[in-house]
């Protein structure tokens, strides 16, 4: 089918796209490749619009706004949702997301962005957050349900995208059995809140039979999420520090403001609670989808995999974590060496906060059923953790 990659209002680009595959066969014509896609941008040739890397990433990148082949229990989702493969969501709302405003316009439409767009219009939820988050659910998905921005949401989690007085909100379970990582979500929420870091708010919600992390979507109609990944992609890799140096410099350059404080704080959290999962696609600054200009860091987003989640053992304390930093998987004790001004942190604000872990594990012991043996361990490793960055603060 011929149809326009639209950003919001913007006319993008023109092409033949194959329904069903998630896959451009043809571009026909670039409008404004100043609004595509930003990771596209490195691959355009004007006097080639059919290069192959140019057509090949647009598809990758458009199939990549799908829910991911690792999604937790995908099988088990594709069949309450009808459907073969996650490919196939994408079609149903026009590949609309709330990450960002691009869509795909049918050719000699009349429809406009105003009309469909998530961040004003309703939709129809709750089937996809039963067939996505709910143990024993034997729901299948009415086609109404699939028209839903959750079509869109990456990630090896379990979730869903639900609407509360106006607001939008993502829903996140744990992976597999673990029921520890909407916990951590929280944990680094109130971290942040006591150390002054921007970040998005999350809280605890049950679902059924399962708790999960709850926080509002911070994009709105008019601004988009690029990943690091996407701005480190056409720069050269150098799997040491000069990676993150010369992501803070593009930063610098295109007007974000304490942008190195704002990537330490991120990894001053990460240290904090031993959060193994910092790729580059979990931050990342920004834009204003109708100026194009670079607006600020992303607020800190995606903490759950910490606290020893892949590896937990009852019967020890892990504390030597690795972290990722950019490229690097690192000792957590290295990564926070990055950080410039650690006396900047007054890390009293942080008193009291393992009693109050402790309590928030206990007040869901009864639907968790995490011991009272694992809740001991957890609140040692944060304690530990607390302590040797008071010890690092202390001997500068």
């Amino acid at each position: 089918m011929k149809c326009i990659l639209m950003n919001k209002n913007t006319e993008v680009l023109l092409t033949e796209y194959e329904s069903g595959l998630g896959v451009f066969t043809k571009i026909i014509e670039v409008y404004n490749i100043d609004y595509s896609p930003y990771i596209l941008k490195s691959f355009y040739e004007k006097d080639d619009i059919n290069n192959n890397p140019f057509r090949t990433n647009l598809s990758d990148w458009f199939k990549g706004r799908g829910i991911p082949s690792w999604r937790d229990k995908l099988d088990l989702l594709l069949h309450r949702l009808g459907i073969i493969a996650p490919s196939e969501l994408l079609d149903k709302a026009m590949g609309l997301s709330l990450s960002d405003q691009y869509w795909l316009k049918p050719y000699n439409s009349n429809i406009e962005y105003d009309d469909i767009n998530f961040f004003d219009h309703d939709f129809d939820y709750s089937e996809f957050m039963e067939a996505s988050l709910s143990k024993n659910s034997k729901t299948i998905v009415k086609e109404a349900s699939l028209k839903t921005p959750n079509n869109t949401t990456d990630g090896m989690l379990k979730k869903a995208w639900i609407i509360e007085k106006g607001t939008r909100y993502l829903l996140k379970s744990g992976y597999r059995n673990e029921i520890l990582q909407p916990f951590n979500e929280i944990l680094a929420s109130e971290i942040c809140d006591r150390l002054g870091f921007k970040h998005v708010e999350y809280t605890l919600d049950t679902y059924k039979d399962v708790v999960v992390s709850k926080c509002p979507c911070f994009i709105n109609k008019d601004t988009e999420l690029i990943t690091c990944y996407q701005i480190r992609n056409n720069m050269k890799r150098h799997d040491n520090e000069e990676d993150y140096e010369e992501y803070i410099k593009v930063l610098e350059d295109n007007g974000i403001k304490d942008a190195r404080t704002k990537i330490e704080n991120m990894y001053i959290l990460d240290f904090l609670i031993m959060n193994e999962d910092r790729h580059l696609n979990n931050f990342g600054i920004i834009r204003d989808v109708n100026t194009l200009k670079w607006l600020d860091v992303a607020p800190i987003f995606d903490n759950g995999m910490a606290l020893n989640v892949p590896y937990y053992s009852d019967d020890e304390v892990i504390i030597a974590g690795e972290g990722r930093f950019f490229y690097e998987v690192k000792p957590f004790d290295e990564i926070i060496k990055i950080v410039s001004d650690l006396k900047r942190i007054d890390i009293s604000k942080l008193d009291g906060i393992v009693e109050w872990f402790d309590d928030l594990l206990h007040q869901y012991q009864n639907i968790t059923k995490m011991s009272d043996k694992r809740i001991h361990l957890l609140c040692v490793l944060l304690n530990r953790q607390i302590n040797k960055l008071k010890s690092l603060i202390e001997n500068i």
